[in-house]
């Protein structure tokens, strides 16, 4: 498993952005499909998007495609998700994940996971 820390959450109005950070530990990060998830109150964790270990590949759910956009930074053990035009709907407790391999959307293919940081966007 990696060890992951998140960072950038907060309180922001709607229409604005935020950007996330995942820190990673280890020497094997670029081996590391990642990921970010969400959950709000009430619903069930959601995936968010997911990136491959070489940044080459990305992948969105369709309600944040063209409004959220990940990357890595594997040379600092690094993923970002920058969040544009956010809505009152985008308010969660947002997760970073880890697996070894290939991307998945499922949450339980993930092993490794931070605590999370909460996006509050008022409306």
């Amino acid at each position: 498993q990696v060890q992951l820390v998140e960072s950038g959450g907060g309180l922001v109005q709607a229409g604005g952005s935020l950007r996330l950070s995942c820190a990673a530990s280890g020497r094997t990060f670029s081996s590391y499909a990642m990921a970010w998830f969400r959950q709000a109150p009430g619903k069930e964790r959601e995936f968010v998007a997911a990136i491959d270990g070489s940044g080459g590949s990305k992948t969105y759910a369709a309600s944040v495609k063209g409004r959220f956009t990940i990357s890595r930074d594997n040379a600092k053990n690094t993923v970002d998700l920058q969040m544009n035009s956010l809505t009152f709907e985008d308010t969660a407790n947002y997760y970073c994940a880890a697996r070894f391999g290939m991307v998945l959307a499922a949450f339980r293919a993930y092993n490794s996971w931070g605590q999370g940081t909460q996006v509050t966007v008022s409306s």
